[in-house]
């Protein structure tokens, strides 16, 4: 088992190997080093093994003299604490499991890093289990490969459409959290408010004076995507403008740039929401090689407000999104369930968005 904490017991040398392990060890002769015990530190420190034991596991119940004293001839021997006895001891491994599809998005990329950083805070490492392509078979498998880790409990971060559809279910009775669906009426989800930051970004477009704004959409699978184009649509609606058709990107810069090509030929068009901040840079590009000048012909609002949208040209008017307290959240509703020892609960935490304007979007030239 893969397990992160610290040890209480000396597991003892490996069955048939006496004290010293041998082979593979890079040792000349095969001949690892001897694995130091916790008898050795007990006797360096002039201590009992118990007492070395609860000094490993961090118990309060120690002198501040004997716990030096221990920890010097820890630091002495190079002993190590093997994490695997006090797991199996308190059934609790210090560990979280991260199922996820593909690291190459920003939101996955910096909402993992997140969960890491607020794990960490917590005691907790994380384990990472990517999956290539997310069926109900592949995402059962990354659960059994998490048991086999040992892991307390899984954050489930699976972009596209299915949780929510039903095509694909999560073991019954883990501690699970999921991010980025709406299938909250099942399961515990942290998410950005996805259809208020579209909102935000057509309401300040039609603000400025446009007549309708167009919208790049990310992937037709992605629940992001297909939340942002909804709302993106209805917020037209409602204000009784033209709804124009969609153009379908998949997040990156080359499909942004492509659609820009198309909307650049388009004369009523004059704003654009791209459903992520690549697309717009894409679109930026476009519209450059198309003399179409960007806010002055067309203006253009981005999503996520990655490092990089406040150095386009111009600076990108984006939508912010936390992936840091959405990471956050995750880290706590899992610690939660945890210490409750309660499988996930239904309902859906929802992270705001903000509008971050820049230099990217102005009133349209006047005919």
């Amino acid at each position: 088992m893969a397990v992160t904490t610290g040890q209480d017991q000396d597991p003892g040398p490996e069955p048939g190997t006496g004290s010293a392990q041998r082979g593979g060890s890079g040792v000349p002769g095969g001949r690892r080093k001897q694995r130091v015990s916790m008898a050795d530190v007990a006797q360096r420190a002039g201590v009992s093994s118990q007492t070395v034991s609860r000094v490993s596991n961090g118990h309060p119940g120690v002198i501040d003299s004997t716990r030096e004293q221990v920890l010097k001839a820890m630091r002495e021997l190079g002993y190590r604490p093997n994490s695997a006895a006090r797991a199996l001891r308190y059934g609790q491994f210090n560990t979280i499991g991260v199922i996820l599809f593909g690291l190459s998005s920003t939101g996955n990329s910096r909402t993992v890093e997140a969960i890491a950083t607020h794990a960490a805070a917590e005691g907790y490492a994380i384990t990472l289990t990517p999956i290539d392509v997310p069926t109900q078979d592949n995402v059962l498998g990354a659960f059994t490969r998490m048991g086999e880790l040992a892991v307390d409990a899984v954050i489930v971060i699976i972009e596209v459409h299915l949780l929510d559809a039903g095509t694909v279910t999560l073991p019954p009775g883990v501690h699970a959290v999921v991010v980025d669906s709406d299938a909250g009426d099942r399961y515990s989800v942290v998410d950005t408010d996805q259809a208020d930051g579209a909102r935000r970004a057509v309401h300040h477009l039609l603000g400025l004076g446009h007549r309708t704004v167009w919208h790049v959409t990310g992937p037709r699978t992605s629940y992001a995507s297909q939340r942002r184009a909804q709302a993106w649509r209805d917020t037209l609606r409602e204000a009784g403008r033209p709804v124009p058709e969609p153009l379908h990107g998949d997040w990156s810069a080359g499909s942004g740039f492509a659609a820009g090509l198309t909307l650049a030929d388009e004369p009523s068009c004059t704003a654009v929401f791209a459903a992520n901040d690549q697309m717009a840079l894409g679109l930026l590009r476009a519209f450059h090689e198309r003399g179409r000048a960007v806010p002055g012909d067309i203006s253009v609002v981005g999503f996520d407000d990655i490092s990089d949208s406040a150095f386009f040209v111009p600076p990108l008017t984006t939508v912010h999104q936390d992936f840091a307290e959405v990471g956050r959240r995750c880290v706590q509703r899992a610690l939660a369930q945890i210490r409750e020892n309660e499988a996930s609960r239904p309902g859906t935490d929802l992270v705001p968005t903000r509008l971050v304007i820049r230099a990217s979007t102005a009133p349209p030239r006047r005919p």
